[in-house]
């Protein structure tokens, strides 16, 4: 694994780490989905710096544009939660999930 893909799965896992202990309610909540947000946001230099180095002759080629849609949903529920949470769930598209084809 080059050093690039292992700081972007350790970044991606240290998304999924902070997700998990959302249990706090009001401004704590709040500074944590924030926190998130921004999380995701500076996933995108690295993923624009992995795609760069992708090779273009691989037979199984990585599909940012998959991951990078994936990614926007996700931050998009989470900042329309910040902006006008409500005691309804609000419905998200199914996340893509495989990222090889």
């Amino acid at each position: 694994m080059t050093q690039r893909r292992a700081r972007f799965c350790f970044l991606a896992a240290g998304l999924l780490a902070v997700a998990g202990p959302v249990l706090a309610e009001g401004d704590g909540e709040r500074a944590i989905l924030a926190r998130m947000v921004h999380e995701i946001d500076a996933l995108n230099p690295l993923i624009e710096e992995a795609e760069r180095e992708a090779d273009p002759d691989a037979r199984i080629r990585f599909q940012y544009d998959w991951l990078r849609g994936d990614l926007a949903r996700i931050r998009m529920a989470i900042q329309d939660h910040v902006d006008a949470p409500s005691a309804e769930p609000h419905p998200v598209p199914p996340l893509r999930g495989d990222y090889r084809r």
